[in-house]
């Protein structure tokens, strides 16, 4: 009964209050709000990461070499000859045969409309080592475009939707202005197929595919050496990566006659792991920055109740004379620090929460609000309020009964 009797006083002093006690709670409000906004963006965007680099398949990678001054150039290329090696000697840890990607500035023309574009030049079978790549109309690149006999393009869905609108665009021929080793080069290509990209925003940084793509066959892009930058592969479920990534990295090294430091090879499963650790270690840095607000909120906790049990010390001397004890005394004011503070944690935590669904909205991706961090919140922000009211509490209780009475 006497915690219900001191919770009713403790209402009763913050309803009197009102401004004061919202601007004593702004602090706990914007500290909540910041450190729940800023895990769960953390959390969101592993969880996005996650998800694209399952989409993507753990199993892709592709290496390149990087020359002795850390830069790529030409003498570091793969030919035909060396990715058909890689290919016969890995061919029992790979899903499918080892294929190449070139690209290059282009510009797509339907008549008066037209895009900026990449060109991927890729080989039969790009869209089984990409998942991302879905093919919605006609068909993807193939072998019988490699031999340069037909001039053939698979568009993005929105590049396609840019220059054609509603129109038909498989069949249809446009104009493509090449800017790659011959110089500027328009031929006319036929549209064969039209495919939507399944890679978030954020991949397509990550990945360096930030741009719109368009695919044709390899060999339209092929430097004049007949060389490529680097071979794609997709690693079968039974493979140790750890292992794999050992043996092809010595193996290349061997047959290009390099270090084994200058092959670098790239796959999603550790890419996926680095950016994991990235994100963890961020937002637990910037979450702990935030954090301290937290502490400025409890101070301005303390400050405001230090005020209070001044200006409230003749109530405090009547109470303790009509036989109030030392620890209801107590007690009443960490209720209401206690109070002040968890309702600011729980408006911090509807603040946070609106912010990043609204965010998450704009940027089309599912956010991620975990129950434990919202309901962890609320009861630390009530333990920091009970922690920065210990004192101006302790204070009111230890008042003596008849010097409070004289006060004016």
């Amino acid at each position: 009964m006497l915690i219900l009797e001191n919770l009713k006083l403790a209402l009763s002093a913050i309803r009197i209050n009102k401004m004061r006690s919202f601007l004593t709670m702004l602090g706990m409000i914007i500290g909540i709000s910041s450190v729940i906004s800023i895990v769960s963006i953390g959390d969101t965007m592993r969880s996005v990461m996650a998800d694209q680099y399952k989409a993507v398949g753990s199993g892709l990678a592709y290496v390149y070499i990087r020359s002795e001054n850390g830069y790529y150039s030409n003498n570091e290329s793969f030919t035909l000859d060396d990715i058909e090696k890689i290919e016969n000697t890995f061919k029992d840890n790979l899903d499918y045969h080892v294929t190449t990607r070139s690209s290059s500035k282009v510009t797509v023309a339907n008549g008066r409309n037209s895009s900026s574009v990449s060109a991927v030049g890729i080989q039969d079978g790009y869209e089984k080592v990409t998942p991302t790549v879905k093919l919605i109309k006609g068909r993807m690149i193939d072998e019988s475009d490699q031999n340069g006999e037909k001039m053939n393009i698979v568009l993005e869905e929105t590049t396609a939707n840019e220059i054609f609108g509603n129109n038909e665009p498989i069949g249809k021929q446009i104009k493509v202005t090449f800017d790659n080793y011959n110089g500027k080069e328009t031929k006319e290509m036929n549209v064969v197929g039209v495919y939507r990209s399944e890679q978030s925003a954020i991949m397509k940084l990550l990945m360096g595919t930030a741009t719109k793509e368009a695919f044709v066959a390899e060999s339209l892009l092929t430097s004049p050496d007949g060389s490529y930058f680097s071979p794609y592969f997709y690693k079968n479920k039974d493979t140790n990566s750890a292992v794999f990534k050992e043996r092809i990295v010595n193996y290349i090294a061997r047959i290009k006659n390099v270090k084994p430091e200058n092959v670098i090879y790239y796959s999603a499963e550790e890419e996926s792991g680095t950016i994991d650790s990235i994100m963890s270690g961020l937002s637990a840095a910037v979450g702990a920055i935030a954090a301290i607000s937290l502490v400025v909120g409890g101070i301005g906790i303390m400050n405001i109740m230090l005020v209070s049990v001044t200006e409230r010390t003749r109530e405090i001397g009547i109470r303790k004379a009509l036989g109030a004890r030392t620890k209801d005394i107590l007690m009443q004011f960490l209720i209401e620090s206690a109070i002040i503070s968890a309702v600011g944690g729980i408006i911090g935590t509807v603040l946070a929460a609106s912010i990043v669904m609204i965010g998450g909205r704009i940027a089309g991706i599912s956010v991620v609000i975990k129950p434990q961090v919202v309901i962890g919140a609320v009861i630390f922000s009530a333990f920091v309020g009970i922690f920065f009211g210990m004192y101006p509490a302790g204070k009111a209780a230890k008042k003596d009964p008849i010097e409070a009475l004289r006060y004016e």
